[in-house]
């Protein structure tokens, strides 16, 4: 049960990724039939869990960006995904 004040103390969280990384988040999404915002939501409540394998991820992206690591897509792996996102359109089979 969602009690009132839950309901109205939500927040609105606005951030920009890659094409690519969107594309790929949605797909993934998709195939398991979840939302976008589900997922993150999920992910945003074992970070509040203290969940120690999410806290290792955050830990090493701390890291990596203290270290300038880039996460980069090879060509391949870019049309891969648009593959998946055209394979699995539903607008197109109306």
């Amino acid at each position: 049960m969602t009690l009132r004040s839950e309901k109205f103390n939500k927040k609105s969280v606005h951030f920009n990724i890659s094409k690519d990384a969107h594309a790929a988040f949605r797909i993934a999404c998709f195939q398991r039939q979840l939302s976008m915002q589900e997922v993150f939501e999920d992910f945003v409540q074992h970070i509040l869990a203290e969940d120690p394998k999410i806290i290792r991820m955050l830990d090493q992206l701390s890291d990596d960006k203290k270290n300038k690591v880039e996460k980069k897509f090879s060509k391949q792996d870019v049309e891969s995904i648009f593959d998946l996102i055209e394979n699995n359109n539903r607008i197109k089979d109306w």
